[in-house]
């Protein structure tokens, strides 16, 4: 007898699994956030909106990514997370439906000398194993080929201690790519001696010249003064053969100075190890110009600037070295790589294509495997950290970008969409922080912050389609469609700034003449020359010295949680003056970092305590309840506020403050106006740096640039980070500058900024070594009339031509 069995023709009920298709966040209250809660659709791409400073980071990495990766690091055990960076939870009631976040963000890439794109991506890495396999001689493993292994021998005799401990000789030698000469650097540097010490007086009455070297100081000066192997009343230039090497080339030696152990080297080792081994961008300004004056690095005449051992660079596959292959661009080098066949190396080979290919996919297949990984743009960095991930076989995890378009042309925008989109497709959470339009058409859903910035923002505006953003009401929604229109009147240039013979990275002997006196916008696809031609050649050129050229580039602002705009922009010298003048006590007292620092807390305003492995913990000090100051300080007051209330006042209120009234301080005053004017006015004094958004870095540095009295000003993407209304708030600042006399020199992607430009001068028509050349001068209306030219093209569109 059969036996049937009943099909159910009902589709099942969903799967209780499946129900969790959201991340809810419920009472958010992170840097100015105020108690946000939102539900965001998982496997989708989310977009967050809003003028800079509205809460986006704060919302989407500080609470978000944050704890996704708080709760990843607690899953370690107690030992493994005692070596991992302590997160504190975020400031927020629920976060339900995490799931893992990879972040993907705009910091730059370490700038060790010996960091570069290959090592900062696995390419190197496979590069070195492919040498090692197929190289011919076959030299050694793969860190023959490795520029940061040495060469190491050693020859002796060794206990081992078993059964009868005896003494066994053994020799033991490694083999290292690395270049004995620079030491893995590819450049070698010539210190100038006259920069260091003037060799007419002696120690003791002062012969050193280096920056923080005073007599009084036991590191240095007393260090070379008692150390015995010189004598400190002799003139330098009468030291004798043997005391002049002591002196400079000195072996470290331990000495006894006032009672303290430290220890003595020769003068040159000292200086590489204090100053050359730091990151120049590092350095304070003064620092940096006695390197600047005092050092000349020149490449390694060993190898080449290769880095490598004269063993790696002899190994060869078909005629190319490691060297070659890593001095190649990277499209380039990928082609190479597909025409080798070589079963044995089979998967490594397809790997090393895959990565090599990812590069040109994300639009930067002109950069080169050795290029140093400092040298690489936000923009540039982030891109470079996407490329471990487009091959994932990860899924349902969450992707948390930070304005990847960012020094993208509008001709690579789309290809970036379209990556964003593919990460979605696997099945993965996209956030996104963003401003470009272009961007923010492709999301399924959009969360819009504000309504304005720092404590006039942190609410949530708008959640809904892009659609539903056009017509929202909300500031992004207004400002979605706008387009700028072209200059109906270019103005006249004064003058031409010229530049000869430029051949920087992949210039190809540009002639230029920039004209003076307009706003030029320089142009070109991402990887074009643009910032070669300009930082490259231009800056630091003697026409450029004598024409006042001021650069404000990208690099990120240096600074503690001590550090906030009033004392990085100088305000704090004018408050701190004018307080002391109206009370009759020293300025010192008014400086959280001084003398008026509360006792407690040492100024910081919190008290942290470290728990170990646990998340360190901040709380308010009771002794100043948070205002930093001593009590006795606080007594003293300017115009009827305390110092401390000044510090918590936005810069629109103290432009205010400090305008009229018994607390009128001009140079105070003239400092808010710049700040005012570069539209941080909603930002409060005392905000720690360590808390500003990357738009409002970048701004903070040109307001404070805005005082030096250059008369040219190139500026490096300054649209970076700004939202669709304050980017016409930018172009206004341009013009007042342009208007006082001054000469703008912009690099730029947004085609406003190209289409509010006197004067483009477009780099291309490719990237790398298919770039390099002036495909274009002229006015913006050319440029769109003539469409020569793919930022033709873009602008011609963008305008509606």
């Amino acid at each position: 007898m059969s036996m049937t069995t009943k099909t159910d023709t009902q589709s099942p009920a969903p799967h209780i699994a499946d129900s969790h298709d959201l991340i809810r966040v419920h009472g958010a209250r992170e840097n100015n956030l105020k108690d946000v809660s939102i539900e965001i659709p998982k496997r989708r791409l989310t977009v967050f909106t809003g003028v800079s400073g509205s809460g986006k980071s704060s919302l989407v990495f500080d609470t978000i990514a944050a704890e996704s990766q708080r709760m990843i690091n607690e899953t370690y055990s107690t030992f493994v997370q005692g070596f991992m960076p302590t997160l504190a939870r975020p400031e927020v009631d629920v976060l339900d439906g995490l799931t893992t976040a990879i972040i993907v963000d705009q910091q730059r890439m370490g700038s060790d000398p010996r960091s570069t794109v290959g090592t900062a991506t696995d390419a190197n890495a496979m590069l070195r194993i492919l040498f090692s396999r197929l190289g011919q001689p076959h030299i050694g493993p793969p860190g023959a080929f490795a520029f940061n292994v040495p060469s190491v021998r050693a020859s002796g005799a060794i206990t081992v201690e078993r059964g009868n401990n005896k003494a066994v000789k053994a020799t033991f030698s490694r083999t290292g790519g690395m270049c004995p000469r620079c030491e893995g650097r590819g450049s070698v540097s010539d210190i100038d001696l006259t920069q260091l010490y003037d060799d007419s007086k002696s120690i003791s009455e002062g012969a050193f010249t280096i920056p923080g070297w005073k007599s009084d100081n036991v590191w240095t000066v007393g260090l070379y003064a008692q150390s015995g192997f010189l004598d400190p009343d002799k003139p330098i230039s009468r030291f004798t053969k043997k005391e002049m090497h002591a002196f400079l080339y000195g072996e470290p030696a331990k000495v006894k100075v006032n009672g303290v152990n430290l220890t003595y080297e020769g003068l040159i080792p000292k200086i590489q190890k204090s100053f050359l081994a730091k990151d120049r961008e590092a350095m304070q300004p003064h620092i940096r110009a006695f390197v600047d004056r005092a050092v000349t690095f020149t490449s390694c005449p060993e190898c080449d600037g290769t880095r490598l051992s004269e063993g790696a660079r002899s190994s060869r596959i078909g005629g190319i070295n490691i060297a070659d292959a890593c001095t190649m661009q990277i499209s380039d080098l990928a082609a190479w790589v597909r025409g080798l066949t070589e079963p044995s190396v089979a998967p490594l080979l397809a790997a090393l294509q895959h990565t090599l290919e990812s590069f040109g996919e994300i639009g930067l297949g002109y950069l080169s495997l050795d290029r140093p990984s400092g040298t690489l743009s936000g923009g540039e960095a982030q891109r470079v950290k996407m490329i471990r991930h487009l091959g994932s076989s990860l899924t349902d995890v969450t992707y948390v970008f930070d304005e990847p378009t960012i020094g993208l042309h509008p001709h690579d925008i789309q290809r970036m969409n379209n990556l964003l989109l593919r990460l979605r497709d696997k099945g993965n959470t996209v956030l996104v922080v963003e401003h470009k339009p272009e961007t923010i058409a492709i999301a399924d859903h959009v969360v819009d912050l504000g309504p304005g910035a720092g404590t006039a923002g942190g609410s949530v505006c708008f959640e809904g389609t892009v659609e539903g953003l056009r017509t929202g009401g909300t500031i992004t929604g207004r400002h979605f469609d706008d387009r700028a229109a072209l200059k109906k009147a270019v103005r006249t240039s004064t003058g031409t700034l010229p530049i000869r013979g430029a051949t920087a990275h992949n210039l190809r002997d540009v002639d230029v003449d920039i004209p003076l006196g307009v706003l030029v916008a320089v142009t070109g696809v991402a990887g074009s020359g643009k910032s070669s031609l300009m930082h490259g050649s231009l800056v630091g050129s003697p026409e450029a010295a004598e024409a006042g050229v001021v650069a404000i580039d990208q690099a990120a602002i240096r600074g503690s949680r001590r550090s906030n705009p009033a004392t990085y922009t100088g305000l704090l010298e004018p408050i701190r003056k004018a307080f002391a003048k109206v009370n009759g006590v020293k300025p010192g007292l008014f400086s959280a970092n001084s003398e008026g620092a509360c006792p407690q807390c040492n100024g910081a305003g919190v008290i942290f305590t470290d728990l170990g492995m646990m998340a360190g913990v901040s709380t308010t000090c009771e002794e100043c309840e948070g205002k930093r100051f001593q009590a006795s300080v606080l007594d003293h007051r300017l115009g009827g506020r305390d110092i401390s209330e000044v510090l918590a006042m936005s810069v629109a209120e103290a432009e205010e403050f400090f305008g009229a009234g018994e607390a009128r301080t001009p140079a105070a005053h003239r400092i808010l106006g710049r700040l005012a004017d570069v539209g941080l006015g909603y930002l409060s004094l005392g905000q720690p740096l360590t808390t500003l958004s990357g738009g409002e870095r970048q701004r903070l540095k040109l307001a404070t640039h805005m005082a030096e009295k250059g008369g040219v000003y190139v500026l490096d993407e300054p649209t970076t980070g700004l939202h669709l209304a304050d980017v016409e708030h930018l172009l206004g600042l341009l013009d007042r500058l342009v208007d006082s006399g001054k000469s703008v020199i912009v690099i730029e992607h947004h085609q406003a900024v190209m289409a509010h430009a006197d004067w483009i001068i477009d780099l291309g028509p490719g990237a790398g070594h298919d770039g390099g050349r002036i495909v274009f001068e002229g006015t913006p209306a050319d440029l769109v009339a003539a469409r020569s030219t793919l930022t033709g093209e873009h602008l011609a569109a963008y305008v509606g031509a």
